[in-house]
């Protein structure tokens, strides 16, 4: 099921539609927001409830996610995601027009979104600050630009080694590795949504062609969570199946553990298979 908010002439985004039919999604409500997240936890006349809500959104939205999976028998939900975010680690050699092109391709996102900046070099930060602002002047969304760049931040990191700590702590949904060894770098970085390679590598390939899913924990979930992927969608099982002989092995242990904890029928369980063997 695809819920989407329509246009102001009431109708459904074109290319919306277009994404719909190529992944063969044929139902499809004009609905967005909380209210969204609400008609598909608990169902309406027109929309049915689902197992597992996916995809992400405003403050909002998020936050009626978590309130509809916390509830018994609700639905799950894929993560917690949004505002956006990004955080740029930039050493001396990088464009600093390249820095601020991704530092506010994430801002004008939402005035909620986050945009940081960790360089190694003081003399490029100025210049990244200098760049945002000659960009910032033709940008049509730049009023939601301004609003979110009073959330960015600069920090000026001693060497590569504090700028992965701040990196982990913070544990960015985008990460872009502007330095001139990232693939050496990236093996340090523990806690982050989705990582981007090199000055040639913008976030913004992740969200349309580069192939990774650019649905990601934010506010430092990449701590705990990972992206949305395809094994998002899917359950798993055990199956297990024990022979006499090996019920025979493993069994004693199983018997053990059941007296520790208490649990007489789960030891007799055992025990009577066992004295059957006998």
């Amino acid at each position: 099921i695809l819920t989407t908010p329509p246009g102001r002439d009431g109708r459904v985004n074109p290319a919306i539609l277009a994404a719909a039919a190529l992944c063969e999604i044929d139902e499809i409500y004009t609905i967005g927001g909380a209210q969204a997240i609400g008609a598909l936890a608990y169902g309406t006349r027109q929309i049915p409830s689902v197992c597992k809500i996916f995809g992400p959104g405003n403050q909002w939205v998020t936050t009626a996610k978590q309130l509809v999976a916390q509830e018994a028998g609700g639905p799950a939900m894929d993560m917690p995601a949004g505002p956006s975010e990004v955080m740029v680690m930039a050493d001396e050699g990088a464009d600093p027009a390249f820095i601020a092109a991704d530092l506010l391709s994430q801002a004008e996102h939402d005035p909620m979104a986050q945009v940081l900046l960790v360089s190694l070099d003081r003399a490029l930060a100025s210049r990244v600050e200098q760049q945002v602002a000659a960009q910032l002047e033709n940008l049509p969304r730049g009023e939601i630009a301004r609003a979110s760049l009073g959330n960015a931040r600069i920090i000026i990191a001693s060497g590569r080694q504090e700028a992965c700590e701040i990196i982990n702590l913070y544990a960015p949904e985008h990460l872009i590795l502007n330095v001139d060894d990232p693939a050496a770098i990236v093996t340090y970085i523990r806690n982050a949504g989705s990582v981007f390679l090199g000055p040639w590598t913008p976030e913004a390939l992740g969200d349309y062609a580069s192939g990774a899913n650019h649905v990601l924990p934010t506010a430092g979930q990449a701590r705990t969570f990972s992206g949305l992927g395809v094994e998002s969608f899917m359950t798993f099982m055990t199956v297990q199946s024990c022979t006499p002989k090996a019920l025979e092995r493993i069994g004693p242990a199983v018997e053990t553990m059941a007296a520790a904890e208490g649990l007489d029928a789960h030891r007799r369980a055992v025990s009577l298979r066992l004295s059957a063997r006998s």
